[in-house]
């Protein structure tokens, strides 16, 4: 699980497993269908866990957190109340290390180079999105975006909606500028769809997936919301795994249950992938 990607050293300094992000400039891990237009609280929480595990796969310059009291501080550019009031509740008293995690809506210049990610929503606009990416071009932070031209734009990691998918993007070039490092637990957590010569490779097809069924508790506290589960696939197609990534525990092991059931097509090699499954 993203928990265990990096852990704090004795001296309480963030552990140097996270390795360079080298060979492909793009890195592509595939996720279920989540619609980033139209999401809801659950799906907010969701959000909320990539943005906590991707700091916490980070290696920030030692000036960037000088301290070992020095907050990580997330700043959301875009976004209504809603979405920053449940940004906070969920990474609410979250730590890394020693390093409390703190999320504040960020909009001036000074704002946004107090932060260590940033997460510049598709609400926000191209427009905006690049303003934000030059003000801190000089700053080590990491950028995280919801659009399809983020990564051109100079960003360094990207969800965007693609043939009923969200697809994950990592851009090592953009990071390596900023002198930050991403683990390569992350990097592997699922099979790259890009090599680094641009070449597309091969996406596990679903041959068989039950849906899972609907806690009686949860639809009778009306619960709704999504589970994000980490699934390894055997080489003939059976699920091996399955780890809760995120989601409503009320819902998460009715998602487990089910997707332990799924069958995929064959493949020459086992397989990691990213699924979300929702309730509503």
């Amino acid at each position: 699980m993203w928990n265990d990607l990096i852990k704090p050293t004795s001296d309480g300094s963030r552990a140097p497993g996270a390795g360079r992000v080298g060979g492909a400039s793009l890195v592509i891990l595939i996720l279920s269908s989540l619609f980033l237009g139209q999401q809801s609280a659950g799906d907010y929480q969701v959000e909320a866990t990539f943005l906590y595990n991707f700091a916490k796969s980070a290696q920030w310059p030692e000036e960037s957190l000088p301290h070992a009291s020095s907050p990580i501080v997330i700043g959301i550019v875009g976004g209504d109340n809603e979405f920053i009031e449940t940004m906070k509740r969920t990474l609410a008293g979250k730590t890394i290390g020693t390093h409390p995690v703190v999320v504040e809506r960020a909009s001036t210049a000074d704002e946004l180079k107090g932060c260590n990610e940033i997460l510049i929503r598709k609400s926000a606009g191209r427009s905006r999105a690049q303003t934000v990416i030059s003000e801190v071009a000089a700053e080590n932070i990491l950028l995280v975006g919801e659009d399809e031209t983020f990564l051109q734009q100079g960003g360094m990691i990207n969800m965007v909606l693609k043939d009923g998918r969200v697809q994950f993007a990592v851009d090592g070039p953009s990071l390596d500028r900023a002198k930050i490092r991403l683990s390569k637990d992350l990097i592997a957590l699922a099979t790259p769809q890009r090599s680094s010569d641009g070449a597309v490779g091969e996406s596990r097809r679903l041959k068989f997936s039950p849906a899972p069924e609907y806690p009686a508790i949860a639809r009778k506290l009306n619960i709704k919301g999504s589970a994000l589960l980490e699934v390894t696939i055997r080489p003939d197609g059976t699920v091996k795994d399955a780890k809760i990534l995120g989601g409503h525990p009320a819902l998460a092991d009715a998602a487990l249950q089910a997707v332990m059931k799924w069958r995929y097509e064959p493949a020459s090699k086992s397989s990691v992938l990213v699924v979300r499954l929702a309730f509503d």
